[in-house]
């Protein structure tokens, strides 16, 4: 069982490690609440999730086309990706992610125990770790992410689950992921060990029981030797990627090339380079729309936008593609109540609400793709 008593002081910290599908997690929640008696149960969870958790994802009031416009499209379906993962290996269990972490509610408010948070906001996680990762990482996070870890479709035993819970796995697989996505580490583990124990320094009394998934718990035990300032590790700095640097870039590279081209050639090789730049940029982001399986429509608003959109900072072909999209296919009440169901990539392309982040994101990566095709291209007619 992954029960540390650590005293500080005339403090006692009592961490439970659990896994999060565990069905034996909730029963060693239980116990050890029931025997200890503590001043104050904590809890590895933020307001939001927690709110989640006992209310269920309100899906339904999300607005598409506010988070298109904000550029929130791939935050928004990494988190449903991530969800669903966990959804998955729970409902392999038959037992609901998080379920350790009511338990612990349901006891402490039984007991009339003050409860105390002691994760981060889930989105301020997400975003320093999108911020972090380079594009290689983010490849190996999408890969990891869409095939799953164990792999969307395979079944995980309650045998398998317990085993991870064992200190010499979770070790492994840690230093395994510190290998692979050192920045995803750093952020979902590293940074949060620190919060969490800074937390739980931070509760006033004397007795404390902690629930935390057990990969946390080497690191919770190493940063409980004192208060850190942990103001840092709250925030998201805004990063400026090469691909913000290229939005401002690009047309002004456009608008030299041509100006140059139409000096030593003339106004017909201008018009050569704009149509070739219009047609790689076009079909581009249109291929990318229909690999998302866009309304034609929406396809047809990809190949006209992407063109004028890599030529303007703080607009995306995307995101006119995706609002297309959510014009011609509004989502039905049906395709909310199915997002927390989805276990693959090929049903959030039947999806409608995923589609059009989908269309969103492929029409944005197709123009990129275009804009980085065919500016050497166009260049290239000069010589």
């Amino acid at each position: 069982m992954l029960v540390e008593k650590i005293r500080i002081g005339e403090k006692e910290i009592i961490l439970v490690g659990t896994a999060h599908v565990s069905k034996e997690s909730i029963d060693l929640v239980s116990q050890t609440i029931e025997k200890e008696i503590p001043d104050v149960v904590g809890i590895e969870l933020d307001l939001q999730r927690l709110h989640q958790l006992k209310q269920g994802k309100k899906w339904q009031q999300m607005d598409l086309g506010q988070i298109i416009k904000e550029g929130k499209t791939y935050l928004f379906l990494l988190n449903i990706l991530l969800a669903n993962l966990q959804r998955q290996i729970g409902d392999d269990l038959g037992v609901k992610p998080g379920s350790e972490m009511l338990e612990a509610v349901k006891i402490a408010a039984g007991k009339k125990i003050p409860i105390a948070l002691l994760d981060r906001d889930v989105r301020v996680t997400l975003k320093r770790a999108l911020n972090k990762m380079g594009i290689i990482e983010k490849a190996k996070m999408g890969y990891s992410i869409l095939g799953g870890f164990f792999g969307f479709g395979q079944t995980l035993d309650a045998k398998t689950i317990e085993k991870l819970k064992e200190k010499d796995m979770l070790n492994a697989l840690m230093q395994q992921l510190g290998k692979e996505l050192p920045s995803v580490k750093e952020v979902l583990v590293d940074e949060r060990d620190i919060v969490i124990a800074n937390k739980i320094l931070g509760i006033k009394a004397k007795k404390i029981v902690a629930v935390v998934g057990a990969g946390h718990l080497e690191g919770i035990k190493k940063y409980l030797d004192k208060p850190r300032d942990i103001r840092p590790l709250l925030t998201v700095k805004k990063k400026r990627s090469w691909i913000s640097f290229l939005k401002y870039l690009v047309p002004i590279v456009f608008i030299g090339v041509l100006a140059f081209g139409i000096y030593i050639k003339g106004v017909d090789i201008a018009l050569d380079m704009l149509l070739m730049w219009f047609l790689i940029n076009g079909i581009l982001s249109a291929l990318g729309a229909a690999l998302a399986r866009a309304h034609p429509f929406s396809i047809l608003a990809a190949f006209i936008a992407a063109p004028f959109t890599s030529l303007h900072p703080a607009f995306a072909a995307g995101w006119i593609a995706g609002l297309v999209e959510l014009k011609m296919r509004p989502p039905k009440v049906d395709d909310f109540e199915q997002l927390p169901k989805m276990s693959g990539i090929m049903e959030m392309t039947h999806n409608r609400v995923t589609k059009i982040l989908m269309v969103t994101a492929f029409a944005n990566i197709g123009s990129l793709i275009g804009t980085v095709i065919a500016l050497p291209y166009i260049t290239s007619l000069l010589f």
